[in-house]
């Protein structure tokens, strides 16, 4: 019976990918959903970028683009760095990119064009990057996909008053049977575990930081995650200040 694994946000920490895929032991027949956000953090960027596209051939995989990644591509593009995006650690992944080919980088162009803003599985399960707004879906207005916050905190508020509600409120939570999500790390409320608010489960753990990747089974809702990040990396900060 295949299975469909949930990644969260990766910024940059191949070493860490590489470990959660080791601790999962995907089957052939089995599904790849990533959250996003695969650049800027630590310094292997680009290395997570094309150890990807050598994995989608093996595995089916579902690549879902994060707002660091629309930077990332708008850079590969030939576009001026956004300085947002230099502030936000982007100069670790321009670096990352100092040994790669036009060849290559045109490559890695291809597949940052084709990620997917949102996906909705066949049990109604929706993955997206961050959240959406529209109370009609994340097709409504598909940049905010790459930024909102405020469904995950929708979720978590709705979920404290769930009981006054029915448990039904606000309605596009209902959208779908579950969400799956990254972009706000689950450090910000002191855990290094996914988290969930409703219907909503968080996978960004904070791999960026001090916390690890992780991973969810999204039928048992078993939990796989890296050794700390920022153990892997020693002398790098990652996006910590």
């Amino acid at each position: 019976m295949s299975r469909t694994f949930v990644i969260g946000d990766i910024h940059g920490a191949l070493k860490a990918l590489t470990q959660i895929l080791e601790r999962i032991v995907p089957a052939k027949e089995d599904r790849l959903i990533f959250l996003g956000d695969y650049v800027d953090g630590w310094s292997q960027s680009a290395g997570v970028i094309e150890y990807l596209i050598q994995l989608e051939n093996e595995f089916l995989c579902i690549f879902l683009k994060g707002n660091h990644d629309t930077w990332c591509e708008a850079w590969l593009l030939g576009r001026s760095p956004d300085p947002a995006w230099l502030f936000h650690v982007g100069q670790s992944t321009v670096e990352s990119y100092r040994l790669y080919s036009d060849q290559q980088r045109q490559r890695h162009l291809a597949f940052f064009n084709r990620m997917y803003n949102h996906y909705i599985d066949e049990q109604n399960r929706l993955y997206v990057h961050a959240g959406f707004t529209s109370a009609l879906g994340p097709q409504h207005n598909p940049d905010g996909n790459y930024w909102d916050r405020t469904l995950w905190e929708a979720a978590l508020a709705a979920n404290d008053k769930a009981s006054e509600t029915g448990g039904r409120y606000p309605k596009k939570l209902w959208l779908f049977k579950e969400i799956y999500i990254g972009h706000t790390p689950t450090l910000n409320y002191g855990s290094d575990m996914p988290m969930k608010g409703c219907n909503v489960w968080n996978l960004d753990t904070g791999a960026a930081y001090y916390g690890r990747l992780s991973a969810m089974d999204t039928d048992t809702k078993e939990v796989f995650q890296s050794d700390i990040v920022q153990g892997l990396y020693p002398g790098e900060k990652g996006r910590n200040k």
